[in-house]
């Protein structure tokens, strides 16, 4: 099976294994894990952040950051399509009591600089109180695009001005890197806080960061306590982490590749429409054109040809590469939805 439903379905290296099996160990809740220490050392230095702490999920991770920015009955401008917004069950508002207000992301991934400015609350008993933005980077949900530095640091301004936290949900953030040819330090100068993932493209079992200031991520662990994701003997996790880090970043470069070439092959095909110039990372889009077959039916059907994706909406489908994934796969999938769209004329 050619699994292109997520780059989260990818299996840790023998090298993770051989982490795993060699993991110095001792007990996180007591802050006594030597393996976590290292790992949040890492990712603080990675992302030039003063500390980091180790989570289990990246849902986690952007909801312990998003409540130590902010107090029950505060504000969080973020994108209509965010997945803190649209795939993390509500928990800002459910455990938080943080109210969102959504703007419409652009198809790039950004939101637009004026509707940031005139979404910011005045001073006034009758509203929310806005305490932080929260952008997303890369954008799943609009192709994968990353976030620039230019446009980072024109939301940091904005931040400024009107004294509020910046916050980036960076699941894929090294893909980011990696498109944009910017070190992650650099993509995280312009942000008071960040999260990225390690069991996405960079292929461990488990787990993601946060990182920011040490007063920031003591309140985060605080909070991580209380959402019951405090483990014990957790570098066993943190070891693949660590391996992932140091040897899974350049993968990246070749998902990318592997995006762009299998965005080409679909443009060609009749009755799918695909954009090869809003792939520029392992996220593709495509829709579906054809009247006569449903968005379930292609992908039942895809299934029983040995290939797995996800429909996201109404014939709109996504396909993510990963280090799963080699070229010969990429050129099967594009055969094979030649022959079943030819088979549907």
């Amino acid at each position: 099976m050619i699994d292109l439903r997520s780059d989260t379905v990818t299996l840790p290296t023998q090298g993770m294994m051989h982490a795993i099996a060699d993991a110095k160990l001792g007990d996180d809740v007591l802050d006594e894990d030597p393996t976590i220490h290292k790992l949040e050392k890492k990712s603080a230095k990675l992302t030039g952040k003063e500390a980091a702490l180790f989570v289990p999920s990246g849902t986690m991770a952007n909801l312990t950051a998003i409540l130590a920015h902010c107090e029950r009955g505060d504000e969080v401008i973020l994108g209509n399509q965010a997945h803190t917004f649209l795939y993390e069950a509500g928990g800002i508002s459910s455990l938080g009591g943080v109210h969102s207000y959504q703007l419409k992301n652009q198809k790039d991934g950004t939101l637009a600089l004026d509707e940031i400015k005139n979404a910011i609350r005045a001073d006034n008993v009758h509203f929310p109180r806005t305490r932080l933005i929260c952008l997303e980077n890369t954008h799943n949900r609009c192709y994968g695009f990353p976030l620039t530095i230019d446009y980072l640091n024109a939301v940091r301004t904005i931040a400024n001005e009107n004294e509020l936290k910046l916050h980036v949900d960076g699941a894929r953030l090294f893909n980011a890197s990696v498109a944009l040819g910017v070190q992650v330090n650099e993509l995280c100068k312009p942000v008071d806080s960040t999260t990225f993932c390690l069991s996405k493209g960079l292929s461990a079992p488990v787990g993601s960061l946060v990182c920011g200031n040490t007063d920031f991520i003591y309140k985060v662990k605080r909070l991580r306590k209380v959402l019951g994701g405090g483990m014990r003997q957790a570098g066993i996790l943190a070891a693949a982490g660590i391996e992932a880090l140091e040897t899974m970043v350049d993968q990246l470069a070749l998902d990318h590749h592997h995006a762009k070439v299998l965005a080409d092959g679909l443009s060609s095909v009749d009755g799918l429409h695909c954009n090869p110039e809003f792939v520029p990372t392992n996220i593709v889009y495509f829709l579906l054109e054809r009247e006569n077959i449903t968005g379930q039916e292609l992908v039942s059907v895809m299934v029983k040809n040995g290939i797995q994706f996800f429909e996201l909406s109404p014939k709109r489908f996504r396909l993510v590469t990963h280090a799963g994934i080699e070229g010969k796969d990429v050129f099967k999938t594009i055969e094979i939805f030649r022959k079943v769209m030819h088979g549907w004329n």
